[in-house]
Protein backbone atom coordinates (compact mmCIF):
# COMPACT_ATOMS: atom_id res chain seq x y z
CA UNK A 1 0.00 0.00 0.00
CA UNK A 2 1.20 3.70 -1.14
CA UNK A 3 0.75 6.76 0.45
CA UNK A 4 -0.45 9.72 -1.89
CA UNK A 5 -0.39 12.93 -1.04
CA UNK A 6 -4.35 14.22 -0.38
CA UNK A 7 -4.83 17.20 -1.43
CA UNK A 8 -6.72 18.02 1.57
CA UNK A 9 -4.16 17.33 4.03
CA UNK A 10 -3.34 19.64 6.52
CA UNK A 11 -0.65 21.68 6.75
CA UNK A 12 2.64 20.50 8.39
CA UNK A 13 2.20 17.27 7.68
CA UNK A 14 5.83 16.55 5.95
CA UNK A 15 8.79 16.58 8.62
CA UNK A 16 9.68 19.56 9.73
CA UNK A 17 13.78 19.47 10.70
CA UNK A 18 16.09 21.58 8.08
CA UNK A 19 19.15 20.05 8.69
CA UNK A 20 20.64 22.02 11.26
CA UNK A 21 22.22 21.40 14.57
CA UNK A 22 19.86 23.43 16.77
CA UNK A 23 17.61 21.76 19.25
CA UNK A 24 14.95 19.99 17.99
CA UNK A 25 12.36 17.51 18.27
CA UNK A 26 9.04 15.75 16.53
CA UNK A 27 6.46 13.89 17.96
CA UNK A 28 3.82 11.94 16.14
CA UNK A 29 0.40 10.94 18.18
CA UNK A 30 -1.46 8.31 16.45
CA UNK A 31 -4.89 6.97 18.49
CA UNK A 32 -7.43 4.16 17.59
CA UNK A 33 -10.51 3.68 20.02
CA UNK A 34 -12.37 0.60 20.18
CA UNK A 35 -15.87 0.88 21.74
CA UNK A 36 -16.92 -2.83 22.12
CA UNK A 37 -13.69 -2.90 24.14
CA UNK A 38 -14.77 -0.01 26.26
CA UNK A 39 -10.24 0.82 25.09
CA UNK A 40 -7.77 3.09 23.16
CA UNK A 41 -4.42 2.61 21.69
CA UNK A 42 -2.26 5.34 21.64
CA UNK A 43 0.83 5.57 20.27
CA UNK A 44 4.04 8.26 20.09
CA UNK A 45 6.41 8.29 17.70
CA UNK A 46 9.33 11.06 18.73
CA UNK A 47 12.87 11.83 17.07
CA UNK A 48 14.93 14.51 19.31
CA UNK A 49 18.62 16.45 17.49
CA UNK A 50 18.38 13.66 14.51
CA UNK A 51 21.55 15.60 13.10
CA UNK A 52 23.61 12.90 15.45
CA UNK A 53 26.08 12.95 18.32
CA UNK A 54 23.97 15.05 20.47
CA UNK A 55 23.05 14.07 24.46
CA UNK A 56 19.77 13.85 23.10
CA UNK A 57 20.37 12.34 19.66
CA UNK A 58 17.77 9.41 19.12
CA UNK A 59 14.36 8.57 18.85
CA UNK A 60 11.20 6.38 20.80
CA UNK A 61 7.83 5.01 20.71
CA UNK A 62 5.11 4.97 23.40
CA UNK A 63 1.97 3.14 23.55
CA UNK A 64 -0.59 4.15 26.18
CA UNK A 65 -2.67 0.75 25.96
CA UNK A 66 -5.67 -1.17 27.56
CA UNK A 67 -6.70 0.48 30.89
CA UNK A 68 -4.11 2.71 30.68
CA UNK A 69 -0.77 0.17 30.37
CA UNK A 70 2.39 1.80 29.57
CA UNK A 71 4.99 0.15 27.11
CA UNK A 72 7.74 2.04 25.52
CA UNK A 73 10.80 2.04 23.32
CA UNK A 74 14.25 3.90 22.35
CA UNK A 75 15.57 3.83 19.13
CA UNK A 76 19.27 5.19 19.38
CA UNK A 77 20.41 5.33 15.87
CA UNK A 78 19.14 8.17 14.36
CA UNK A 79 20.39 7.03 10.71
CA UNK A 80 17.18 4.29 10.96
CA UNK A 81 14.52 6.98 11.41
CA UNK A 82 13.37 8.23 8.15
CA UNK A 83 10.32 10.73 7.18
CA UNK A 84 8.76 12.52 4.20
CA UNK A 85 9.65 16.43 3.99
CA UNK A 86 6.12 16.67 1.86
CA UNK A 87 3.60 14.43 3.44
CA UNK A 88 3.05 12.17 6.36
CA UNK A 89 5.49 9.29 6.32
CA UNK A 90 7.64 8.70 9.35
CA UNK A 91 9.45 5.31 10.28
CA UNK A 92 12.30 4.08 13.07
CA UNK A 93 13.88 0.67 13.35
CA UNK A 94 15.46 -1.02 15.91
CA UNK A 95 16.27 -4.59 14.73
CA UNK A 96 16.33 -5.30 11.89
CA UNK A 97 17.08 -8.70 9.44
CA UNK A 98 20.10 -8.44 7.27
CA UNK A 99 18.78 -7.70 4.41
CA UNK A 100 17.01 -4.54 5.41
CA UNK A 101 19.70 -1.94 5.26
CA UNK A 102 17.99 1.12 3.73
CA UNK A 103 15.64 3.32 6.58
CA UNK A 104 12.38 3.81 4.00
CA UNK A 105 8.82 3.38 3.90
CA UNK A 106 8.24 -0.86 2.93
CA UNK A 107 4.94 -2.54 2.07
CA UNK A 108 3.64 -3.63 5.04
CA UNK A 109 4.38 -7.36 4.09
CA UNK A 110 7.93 -6.49 3.75
CA UNK A 111 7.88 -4.66 6.85
CA UNK A 112 6.50 -7.75 8.89
CA UNK A 113 8.80 -9.71 7.14
CA UNK A 114 12.33 -7.96 7.68
CA UNK A 115 11.65 -5.73 10.48
CA UNK A 116 12.04 -7.40 14.03
CA UNK A 117 11.10 -4.10 16.08
CA UNK A 118 10.19 -0.34 14.66
CA UNK A 119 7.53 0.97 13.37
CA UNK A 120 6.29 3.03 10.26
CA UNK A 121 3.39 5.50 10.11
CA UNK A 122 1.46 7.41 6.96
CA UNK A 123 -1.48 9.19 6.64
CA UNK A 124 -3.18 5.86 5.96
CA UNK A 125 -1.25 3.34 7.93
CA UNK A 126 0.36 2.92 11.47
CA UNK A 127 2.00 -0.48 11.65
CA UNK A 128 4.84 -1.34 14.26
CA UNK A 129 6.15 -4.17 16.84
CA UNK A 130 7.99 -3.31 20.15
CA UNK A 131 9.07 -5.42 22.97
CA UNK A 132 10.29 -4.89 26.96
CA UNK A 133 12.99 -8.09 27.24
CA UNK A 134 12.80 -6.44 31.13
CA UNK A 135 8.89 -7.24 31.47
CA UNK A 136 8.52 -9.23 28.54
CA UNK A 137 5.46 -6.59 27.71
CA UNK A 138 5.24 -6.61 23.89
CA UNK A 139 3.17 -5.16 21.06
CA UNK A 140 2.49 -5.57 17.57
CA UNK A 141 -0.01 -3.61 15.37
CA UNK A 142 -1.06 -3.14 11.87
CA UNK A 143 -4.09 -1.07 10.70
CA UNK A 144 -5.34 0.88 7.87
CA UNK A 145 -6.53 4.59 8.25
CA UNK A 146 -9.85 6.13 6.32
CA UNK A 147 -9.12 9.99 6.53
CA UNK A 148 -12.70 11.73 7.40
CA UNK A 149 -11.96 15.12 9.40
CA UNK A 150 -8.38 16.91 8.72
CA UNK A 151 -8.79 20.25 10.22
CA UNK A 152 -10.96 22.25 8.56
CA UNK A 153 -14.39 22.23 6.55
CA UNK A 154 -14.71 18.97 4.83
CA UNK A 155 -15.02 21.03 1.31
CA UNK A 156 -12.67 23.48 2.07
CA UNK A 157 -8.29 23.73 2.00
CA UNK A 158 -7.11 22.59 5.81
CA UNK A 159 -5.87 25.19 8.30
CA UNK A 160 -2.88 25.22 10.01
CA UNK A 161 -4.34 24.41 13.98
CA UNK A 162 -2.38 27.22 15.22
CA UNK A 163 -2.76 29.31 12.77
CA UNK A 164 -1.29 30.95 9.54
CA UNK A 165 1.98 32.28 11.23
CA UNK A 166 3.05 28.80 12.57
CA UNK A 167 4.15 28.72 8.78
CA UNK A 168 7.10 31.12 10.25
CA UNK A 169 8.13 28.90 13.41
CA UNK A 170 8.22 31.65 15.57
CA UNK A 171 6.11 29.32 18.25
CA UNK A 172 8.00 26.73 20.62
CA UNK A 173 6.52 24.00 19.95
CA UNK A 174 4.34 23.77 16.47
CA UNK A 175 1.35 22.33 16.69
CA UNK A 176 -1.24 20.33 14.17
CA UNK A 177 -3.76 17.96 14.12
CA UNK A 178 -3.11 15.79 11.15
CA UNK A 179 -6.81 14.21 11.44
CA UNK A 180 -9.43 14.79 13.66
CA UNK A 181 -11.30 11.94 13.42
CA UNK A 182 -10.94 9.03 10.96
CA UNK A 183 -11.72 5.45 10.98
CA UNK A 184 -9.26 2.79 11.49
CA UNK A 185 -9.55 -0.80 10.25
CA UNK A 186 -7.01 -3.99 10.75
CA UNK A 187 -5.38 -5.53 14.32
CA UNK A 188 -3.28 -4.91 17.28
CA UNK A 189 -1.40 -7.34 20.03
CA UNK A 190 -1.27 -6.27 22.85
CA UNK A 191 0.43 -8.66 25.41
CA UNK A 192 -0.78 -12.00 23.98
CA UNK A 193 -4.32 -10.51 23.42
CA UNK A 194 -5.42 -9.72 19.78
CA UNK A 195 -7.76 -6.98 19.53
CA UNK A 196 -9.61 -6.71 15.40
CA UNK A 197 -10.93 -4.25 14.67
CA UNK A 198 -13.14 -2.54 11.75
CA UNK A 199 -13.61 1.30 10.82
CA UNK A 200 -13.00 2.04 14.78
CA UNK A 201 -12.52 6.01 15.66
CA UNK A 202 -8.71 6.60 15.25
CA UNK A 203 -6.73 10.43 15.17
CA UNK A 204 -3.72 11.81 14.49
CA UNK A 205 -1.40 15.15 15.52
CA UNK A 206 1.47 16.32 15.81
CA UNK A 207 4.26 18.64 17.35
CA UNK A 208 7.69 19.98 16.74
CA UNK A 209 10.14 22.44 17.59
CA UNK A 210 12.98 22.79 20.72
CA UNK A 211 10.18 21.34 23.61
CA UNK A 212 7.08 21.11 24.80
CA UNK A 213 5.15 24.03 26.06
CA UNK A 214 6.24 24.69 29.69
CA UNK A 215 2.52 23.98 31.16
CA UNK A 216 -0.16 22.59 29.00
CA UNK A 217 -3.79 20.13 29.19
CA UNK A 218 -5.48 18.52 26.70
CA UNK A 219 -9.01 17.00 25.95
CA UNK A 220 -9.62 14.86 22.77
CA UNK A 221 -12.62 12.74 21.79
CA UNK A 222 -13.70 11.33 18.34
CA UNK A 223 -15.97 8.41 20.54
CA UNK A 224 -18.71 9.92 21.68
CA UNK A 225 -22.06 8.03 23.01
CA UNK A 226 -24.51 8.30 19.77
CA UNK A 227 -22.79 10.85 18.15
CA UNK A 228 -20.72 8.85 15.61
CA UNK A 229 -19.93 12.37 13.54
CA UNK A 230 -18.42 14.07 16.40
CA UNK A 231 -14.49 15.11 16.77
CA UNK A 232 -13.08 17.19 19.65
CA UNK A 233 -9.51 18.21 20.10
CA UNK A 234 -9.35 21.11 22.77
CA UNK A 235 -5.82 22.11 24.76
CA UNK A 236 -3.82 24.76 25.66
CA UNK A 237 -0.74 26.04 27.48
CA UNK A 238 2.22 28.45 28.65
CA UNK A 239 4.22 28.46 25.08
CA UNK A 240 7.52 30.73 23.54
CA UNK A 241 6.66 33.18 21.27
CA UNK A 242 10.15 34.85 19.78
CA UNK A 243 11.57 36.61 22.98
CA UNK A 244 8.35 36.21 25.32
CA UNK A 245 6.33 33.61 26.96
CA UNK A 246 1.97 33.75 26.73
CA UNK A 247 -0.42 31.78 27.79
CA UNK A 248 -3.62 30.24 25.22
CA UNK A 249 -6.25 27.65 24.55
CA UNK A 250 -8.22 27.01 21.35
CA UNK A 251 -11.11 24.56 20.91
CA UNK A 252 -12.00 22.72 17.75
CA UNK A 253 -14.77 20.05 17.02
CA UNK A 254 -15.88 18.64 13.84
CA UNK A 255 -20.05 17.87 13.62
CA UNK A 256 -21.68 16.85 10.45
CA UNK A 257 -18.82 18.23 7.82
CA UNK A 258 -18.66 21.43 9.24
CA UNK A 259 -15.86 22.82 11.34
CA UNK A 260 -16.57 24.86 14.90
CA UNK A 261 -13.22 26.46 15.80
CA UNK A 262 -12.75 28.72 18.88
CA UNK A 263 -8.94 30.51 19.13
CA UNK A 264 -7.31 33.38 20.26
CA UNK A 265 -7.80 35.48 17.04
CA UNK A 266 -11.24 34.98 16.63
CA UNK A 267 -12.71 33.95 20.14
CA UNK A 268 -12.49 34.53 23.90
CA UNK A 269 -11.88 31.19 25.42
CA UNK A 270 -11.49 30.47 29.51
CA UNK A 271 -10.50 27.33 31.05
CA UNK A 272 -10.34 26.33 34.48
CA UNK A 273 -7.76 23.08 34.98
CA UNK A 274 -7.09 21.19 38.03
CA UNK A 275 -3.48 19.76 38.50
CA UNK A 276 -5.69 16.48 37.91
CA UNK A 277 -9.24 15.07 37.87
CA UNK A 278 -11.07 17.88 36.06
CA UNK A 279 -11.26 20.02 32.62
CA UNK A 280 -13.49 22.92 32.17
CA UNK A 281 -13.33 24.99 29.46
CA UNK A 282 -15.85 27.60 27.95
CA UNK A 283 -15.48 29.58 24.43
CA UNK A 284 -17.60 32.16 22.77
CA UNK A 285 -16.91 33.71 19.11
CA UNK A 286 -19.34 35.32 16.62
CA UNK A 287 -21.66 32.83 15.87
CA UNK A 288 -21.14 29.89 18.95
CA UNK A 289 -20.37 29.15 22.03
CA UNK A 290 -19.06 25.73 23.50
CA UNK A 291 -18.40 24.22 27.05
CA UNK A 292 -16.73 21.29 28.18
CA UNK A 293 -16.27 19.67 31.12
CA UNK A 294 -13.34 16.40 31.60
CA UNK A 295 -13.51 14.23 34.72
CA UNK A 296 -11.90 11.03 35.83
CA UNK A 297 -11.75 9.63 39.18
CA UNK A 298 -8.51 7.84 37.71
CA UNK A 299 -4.89 7.88 39.10
CA UNK A 300 -3.74 8.38 35.27
CA UNK A 301 -0.69 7.55 33.38
CA UNK A 302 2.86 9.69 33.17
CA UNK A 303 3.88 9.65 30.11
CA UNK A 304 7.61 10.74 28.32
CA UNK A 305 8.02 13.70 26.34
CA UNK A 306 10.66 16.44 24.72
CA UNK A 307 11.99 18.73 26.89
CA UNK A 308 15.18 20.93 26.62
CA UNK A 309 16.74 17.67 28.86
CA UNK A 310 15.36 15.18 26.26
CA UNK A 311 12.43 12.82 26.76
CA UNK A 312 11.45 12.15 30.92
CA UNK A 313 8.31 11.91 32.41
CA UNK A 314 6.30 15.66 32.41
CA UNK A 315 2.67 14.57 31.84
CA UNK A 316 -0.09 12.33 32.74
CA UNK A 317 -3.01 10.81 30.79
CA UNK A 318 -5.85 8.76 30.84
CA UNK A 319 -7.58 7.51 27.70
CA UNK A 320 -11.05 6.70 30.06
CA UNK A 321 -12.12 9.72 31.19
CA UNK A 322 -15.35 11.14 31.08
CA UNK A 323 -16.88 14.51 28.48
CA UNK A 324 -19.39 16.52 28.39
CA UNK A 325 -19.56 18.87 25.37
CA UNK A 326 -22.29 21.29 24.59
CA UNK A 327 -22.21 23.42 21.92
CA UNK A 328 -24.72 26.51 21.27
CA UNK A 329 -25.61 28.64 17.92
CA UNK A 330 -25.47 32.51 19.16
CA UNK A 331 -27.54 35.28 18.04
CA UNK A 332 -28.27 38.98 18.68
CA UNK A 333 -31.95 37.60 20.34
CA UNK A 334 -31.26 34.08 21.07
CA UNK A 335 -28.89 31.23 21.95
CA UNK A 336 -29.73 27.54 20.55
CA UNK A 337 -28.47 24.38 22.16
CA UNK A 338 -27.01 22.57 18.36
CA UNK A 339 -25.47 19.64 20.33
CA UNK A 340 -25.02 18.43 23.12
CA UNK A 341 -22.19 15.15 23.71
CA UNK A 342 -21.25 12.75 26.20
CA UNK A 343 -18.41 9.89 26.96
CA UNK A 344 -16.45 7.84 28.92
CA UNK A 345 -13.57 7.13 26.27
CA UNK A 346 -12.04 10.50 26.28
CA UNK A 347 -8.23 11.40 26.27
CA UNK A 348 -7.48 14.17 29.10
CA UNK A 349 -4.16 15.19 30.14
CA UNK A 350 -2.18 17.77 31.86
CA UNK A 351 1.60 18.09 31.51
CA UNK A 352 4.41 20.71 32.12
CA UNK A 353 4.88 22.66 35.65
CA UNK A 354 3.87 23.71 38.41
CA UNK A 355 0.62 22.28 39.19
CA UNK A 356 0.18 23.17 42.39
CA UNK A 357 -3.17 24.71 42.36
CA UNK A 358 -6.21 24.77 39.74
CA UNK A 359 -4.98 26.67 36.33
CA UNK A 360 -7.78 29.31 35.40
CA UNK A 361 -7.10 31.55 32.14
CA UNK A 362 -7.52 34.74 33.95
CA UNK A 363 -4.31 33.11 36.26
CA UNK A 364 -2.08 32.72 33.15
Amino acid sequence: MTDLQNPQSPPHSGYHWDGSHRRFFEGWYYRVTLPEDRQTFAFMYSIEDPIGGKAQSGGAAQILGPDDEYLWRTFPAVDRFWAWGDRLGLGHWGRRSPISTISKYLEPEEFDRTIQEGYQATATLNQGKLLDPGSGRAASWCYEIQPIYGWGDSRKPQQSTAGWLSQFQIFEPGWQILMAHGLATGWIEWNGKRYEFTNAPAYGEKNWGGAFPTKWFWLNCNCFDHEPDLALTAGGGRRQVLTWMESVAMVGIHYQGKFYEFVPWNARVHWEIHPWGKWRMQAQNHGYEVELVGTTTLPGTPLRAPTQEGLVFCCKDTMQGNLQLTLKERSAYSTKTILQATSSLCGLEVGGSPWNDVWRSSDS
